[in-house]
């Protein structure tokens, strides 16, 4: 996939306009650090290190892109005003530019945008910007956002698919030139439209060409690897909205370009493997993550843990890792999702459907005689309200180990209750949890 003797002539971002990025931002936008990951350098044998761009102004890289396309704007077209579509993260930084630069803002945000996220663009943006929560996806967010450029004369500020918002983004990448080992192997970037992947691709392949960048999507919301797979953009039928900053339905027309010809490969992540490692982070690093802020340092656990995966994936087992942290713009009232998701992806929560026989005991022989001794009971709910006696009852299970299903499956196979498990991927999960 990588090419790094194409010419710059592309109508995405070239290395001189990361460049001239990176004077504009200067003083505007913070040099976030490098920290050393010691869980992640444990694990894998190897220097993992994290880019804290959740660290940044309004918490995430996207400030970036969003302040780099707007100091561009003519006079006229300040005084117009601009408009966006965004998760979150790319409206604060065009609420942060709206301040700054004086410039009116009408954001679009679908309605899965986290409250957290809502409250900080309106305390940032200030009587710059006003709100237009959209009920459906980033995609439908986008598609009002544009309409209202085309009606009004406003300028539509790309939330990644613009060369000057890609190379804001790239700017990332300057700074990490003076802060990388000299054995850095690979840089791991998330992925959502993929302007962040374009932009730090296209300025480390031009000042680090040795330097392996990958690219890392959730599995729900793969658009860019579905794209390299179909040699253009496409539309996914499905997006898993779960992780906001990068549920994008189609990748950019311009990222892709970008990410064909210069990014060595892209990486899935299962959301459950994310919610993880967005734990892992907070308790072993103390870094509050967003979901898409923990992808890239997730895809160093899930797939370049061993020198093995290393070798296949990136033609060598030694060398540093980083991961870019890309934003921590989390709802703490997410967590319990984000725990739920970790204990089924790891194995070690279960759901079942219980019928219990009409007769007395049967809840107790359950207990004693079905859950082992390290077996929990989290959830229990009859599915019938009315009529509890002619219906089963769902009930959630915490294990110790992944592996002791095996054995409260045999028991609840040998009780004579009758259980059906609940797949996690059933549409009556969907139903029920």
């Amino acid at each position: 996939m990588s090419d790094t003797a194409t010419p710059w002539s592309t109508p995405g971002a070239t290395p001189q306009d990361i460049e001239d990025a990176a004077a504009i931002l200067r003083g505007v936008v913070h040099e976030t650090e490098l920290s050393s990951s010691a869980r992640l350098c444990e694990h894998t044998g190897v220097e993992v290190l994290l880019k804290r761009e959740d660290q940044q102004r309004c918490r995430s890289f996207k400030v970036r892109g969003a302040f780099a396309r707007m100091s561009a704007l003519s006079p006229v077209e300040r005084e117009r005003g601009v408009v966006c579509a965004s998760a979150g993260n790319h409206a604060q930084g065009v609420a942060y530019a709206c301040q700054t630069l004086g410039v009116h803002g009408t954001i679009y945000l679908p309605s899965n945008t986290p409250r957290q996220k809502r409250n900080r663009i309106a305390v940032i943006g200030g009587d710059w910007v006003e709100q237009v929560i959209v009920d459906g996806t980033f995609d439908k967010a986008n598609a009002l956002a544009q309409e209202a450029a085309r009606s009004t004369g406003r300028i539509y500020v790309h939330p990644y698919d613009d060369p000057l918002t890609i190379a804001g983004q790239g700017t990332i990448a300057v700074e990490l030139c003076d802060q990388l080992p000299a054995d850095t192997a690979a840089v791991l970037v998330p992925v959502g439209g993929g302007g962040l992947l374009a932009g730090i691709a296209t300025w480390l392949k031009h000042a680090r060409p040795e330097i392996r960048v990958i690219g890392v999507e959730p599995e729900g919301a793969a658009s860019m690897r579905a794209a390299l797979d179909e040699g253009e953009p496409v539309k996914l039928e499905r997006v898993d909205p779960f992780v906001d900053g990068t549920a994008v339905g189609r990748a950019g027309s311009l990222a892709f370009d970008t990410v064909r010809r210069l990014v060595d490969d892209v990486l899935l992540v299962p959301e459950g493997a994310v919610c993880t490692e967005m734990l892992s982070l907070y308790q072993s690093e103390g870094i509050i993550a967003e979901p898409a802020g923990a992808l890239a340092s997730c895809a160093i656990h899930e797939h370049l843990a061993s020198p093995e995966q290393r070798l296949k994936i990136l033609g060598r087992s030694d060398g540093a890792l980083l991961a870019i942290v890309s934003g921590g713009n989390n709802d703490l009232t997410r967590y319990a999702e984000v725990m739920e998701r970790s204990l089924r992806h790891e194995g070690l929560r279960h759901y079942f459907l219980v019928t219990f026989p009409q007769q007395p005991g049967a809840l107790r022989m359950f207990l004693e005689d079905v859950l082992g001794p390290s077996d929990d009971i989290v959830h229990f709910e009859y599915t019938k309200k009315n009529n509890r006696e002619s219906g089963p009852a769902l009930v959630g299970i915490d294990i110790a180990f992944k592996s002791d299903i095996d054995g409260l499956r045999r028991r609840m196979e040998d009780s004579p209750l009758h259980v059906e498990e609940v797949p996690a991927d059933s549409e009556i999960f969907r139903l029920l949890v």
